[in-house]
């Protein structure tokens, strides 16, 4: 139930508003959900409206009664994520598997093409995307209402994907080694400051996360040159570990920056303690977490539901909550939603579609991988 007080405060919104609707009886984890994040109700006015779909979804969902979402939340995140879905949506039950994007997308696309479907929604398919497009494997989505809620270049301009939330790889910094005044304002600036030299960087072998959107940006030229200077001049420390394991050992001291990192991964950190920061240089990299429906999937409806829930403010805030992953709703784009707001808002963006990495990645890795082959500081 709605406190005395809220329900209060949302009748002086009706009075005021009339235009405005909220429902009384919103699931019960989105109340919890509010009531942590410290979010008044009223941002989710018309959620009602918003979650309207056509009668025979939801007698179709019925039918089927569960929707399969090869997913890229950790369980704990998912719970979290699903719990209001499962609330409005108790007749369909969700099966869940997590994996590498790698794994996950080409397990798919193989499986696929032997005629094996064991997803309904597949999210991160990235720049496999197109191998999923030449075997006519995804449905349209633009008839998914909350859709509309997207901004364009958040949203294939043929319904085959949509972003589900946004992200930014930037780098992540130790506080206790770093001042703000050496921040880099802009990428050139790691290769001139000294204090970043002799293995001071961290290096995730994942140039597809920052480097695509530089090179989209600056241009080839200036990519390459920024790769051999990086490698020969600054001279990071080569990483093989995951994103998490990266900024255990950046809060324990073993480097002063990670790059590329994922700001509601190092947000999470920062919650338990780790004296971290976050910086985005100028132009910040960004992208969108892609996830489509495989057509001939066996749930296509409950795989509707769950997109058009998903996409709209209420699953966006469910997903904040689970992961701090910012919303791509248009009406969501506000400053308590995206983690070290302070660090990327106002810098100029560079953004990276599925487009991007069937394009220009074949020839940033192979420019990329000769480098990395050279070893930096120390290979780990």
């Amino acid at each position: 139930m709605l406190s005395k007080f809220t329900l209060w405060k949302l009748s002086c919104l009706l009075l005021l508003f009339p235009s405005v609707t909220l429902s009384a009886t919103l699931p019960k984890s989105t109340e919890e959900i509010l009531q942590r994040l410290k979010l008044d109700p009223v941002i989710l006015a018309n959620v009602e409206s918003e979650l309207q779909v056509p009668k025979d979804w939801i007698e179709r969902a019925r039918k089927e009664g569960k929707v399969r979402i090869f997913a890229t939340l950790e369980p704990a995140q998912l719970n979290t994520l699903l719990a209001p879905f499962k609330e409005r949506y108790p007749f369909i039950a969700v099966e869940t598997a997590e994996a590498s994007r790698e794994d996950r997308a080409v397990r798919t696309l193989v499986a696929y093409k032997s005629g094996r479907i064991f997803t309904d929604v597949l999210e991160a398919v990235g720049g496999t995307f197109y191998m999923f497009k030449e075997e006519n494997a995804l449905e349209d989505l633009r008839s998914i209402p909350t859709v509309k809620n997207l901004p364009e270049g958040t949203k294939d301009p043929e319904g085959l994907w949509v972003g589900t939330y946004k992200l930014y790889w930037c780098m992540a910094y130790s506080t206790r080694s770093v001042r703000k005044e050496d921040l880099p304002k802009k990428w050139e600036d790691l290769l001139t400051n000294p204090r970043w030299r002799g293995g001071n960087i961290g290096l995730v072998n994942r140039p597809n996360l920052w480097l695509l959107q530089l090179w989209k940006t600056k241009g080839e030229k200036w990519a390459r040159d920024f790769i051999a200077r990086l490698f020969s001049d600054v001279k990071p420390q080569l990483r093989k570990e995951g994103g998490s394991s990266l900024l255990e050992l950046l809060a324990a001291g073993e480097f002063h920056a990670v790059i590329p990192a994922n700001p509601a991964r190092t947000y999470q950190k920062v919650s338990a303690g780790a004296p971290l920061g976050y910086h985005c240089p100028e132009p910040a990299p960004a992208s969108v977490n892609e996830a489509v429906i495989l057509k001939g999937a066996t749930n296509q409806y409950a795989a509707r539901l769950y997109l058009n829930w998903l996409l709209s403010k209420e699953g966006q805030i469910a997903l904040y909550a689970a992961q701090r992953a910012t919303p791509v709703h248009r009406d969501l784009a506000r400053k308590e939603f995206i983690p070290f707001a302070d660090s990327i808002l106002g810098r100029e963006e560079s953004f990276r579609d599925p487009g991007l990495e069937t394009k220009v990645l074949p020839r940033l890795l192979e420019v990329w991988s000769d480098w990395w082959s050279r070893g930096g500081t120390r290979l780990r």
